[in-house]
């Protein structure tokens, strides 16, 4: 009877795992021929939020969710270009001025959506973070906020500042249509062998070891911050042949999407369609608000307005430099402010909520808080 039981719990975890692989591919095919940015996350997301609701989730364990935040770590460290601290020796003022007041709006807005009861403190300032936002998500879990409401307004904030810009690009460059095209390719790459098989595995390596060190170190966030640095220092210093193909991306993105989309229940989700206009509201004024940062930015030192523009854009870095590199911008100038923001957020945010939390832990809790 147990070895019965047994076989009809793995045909029923099997079949559960088999409809969230199939939903997961649907939706991010979906959002993919959209246009919508992060598809390959959103779409395992929705796929096991849907699930979920409709209790037939899955459990993914927490030794795959380690390696997916070393993928993602490799893939931040892979975005700091080897021109980077060449960017900062030209234009330092500009950029730390840039980042700064993006960050410091960005924050703000976050202790307003807290002061307003819509979210908790925590996850409040984590949602309304201006870094990367699958490194938001991985911080935000590892100190505790709640990371189904982060994901919730990160994503939110990326499809809109995306939109926003690519919209903005396009009316600046109307003969561009690079973004979309780079957005088309995307699922097709999935399927294409590496330059070179040894940089693959020697990727596979550091992210599986950092993720694991990192941890073993009970580093905040190691799993994703180690194998981060290392691939910095490998790939800028030592000039190591490190590939991340995009397989391993779509898997990783997945596996996040997964582990947050399980956590989803009609309780939340109900808070989030609720907190919708207010959150909305706070989003389209950090865009604006970062606008006039860039406007500053042009006036002051000197800086192309659409490379201001994509500069100041709050969050949404990996596609920014996508419309970025199809538009006549300073590139450089545009992705290396992207990182240091996301560099100063990583070493701010999980101090800037805490102190918040701390703050607000007087006040009334917003209904249906409770985790």
């Amino acid at each position: 009877m147990k070895a019965a039981g047994a076989g009809s719990l793995m045909r029923g975890s099997a079949a559960r795992w088999l409809q969230l692989m199939i939903l997961s591919v649907a939706f991010a095919a979906f959002l993919e021929r959209l246009g919508l940015p992060a598809s390959q996350l959103l779409g395992p997301m929705v796929a096991a939020i849907a699930l979920t609701m409709c209790a037939a989730g899955v459990h993914v364990g927490r030794g795959a969710f380690l390696c997916a935040q070393g993928v993602i770590g490799c893939l931040l460290g892979r975005s700091v270009p080897s021109s980077f601290l060449d960017g900062l020796a030209t234009h330092w003022g500009a950029l730390f001025l840039g980042v700064a007041s993006v960050t410091v709006l960005a924050y703000g807005l976050g202790w307003a959506l807290s002061r307003m009861n819509t979210f908790p403190p925590a996850a409040g300032m984590w949602g309304s973070a201006p870094g990367g936002a699958s490194a938001m998500l991985i911080l935000a879990e590892a100190e505790g906020a709640d990371v189904r409401l982060v994901a919730f307004m990160q994503y939110l904030r990326v499809v809109c500042v995306s939109l926003t810009a690519s919209l903005v690009a396009h009316w600046w460059t109307p003969d561009g249509g690079a973004p979309a095209a780079q957005s088309a390719l995307a699922m097709s790459s999935l399927a294409l062998p590496p330059s070179s098989w040894h940089a693959v595995a020697a990727s596979l390596v550091l992210t599986v070891g950092g993720a694991y060190l990192g941890t073993w170190l009970r580093i905040p966030a190691g799993a994703m911050l180690v194998p981060m640095g290392a691939f910095m220092l490998l790939k800028n210093l030592m000039q190591f042949q490190l590939e991340l193909h995009p397989l391993m991306l779509a898997v990783a993105y997945a596996v996040i999407g997964w582990t947050i989309g399980t956590r989803f229940d009609r309780q939340v989700v109900a808070l989030c369609l609720r907190s919708l206009p207010m959150v909305l509201a706070s989003i389209l004024a950090l865009i604006v608000l970062c606008a006039g940062v860039g406007a500053a930015l042009v006036q002051w030192a000197g800086i192309d307005p659409l490379t201001a523009y994509l500069a100041t854009s709050p969050g949404g870095a990996d596609v920014v430099a996508i419309i970025a590199a199809s538009a006549p911008v300073d590139l450089a100038f545009v992705v290396s402010m992207q990182v240091l923001r996301l560099l100063l957020v990583l070493a701010t945010a999980p101090l800037a909520a805490r102190v918040l939390s701390r703050s607000l832990s007087q006040g009334v809790k917003p209904p249906g808080m409770e985790r």
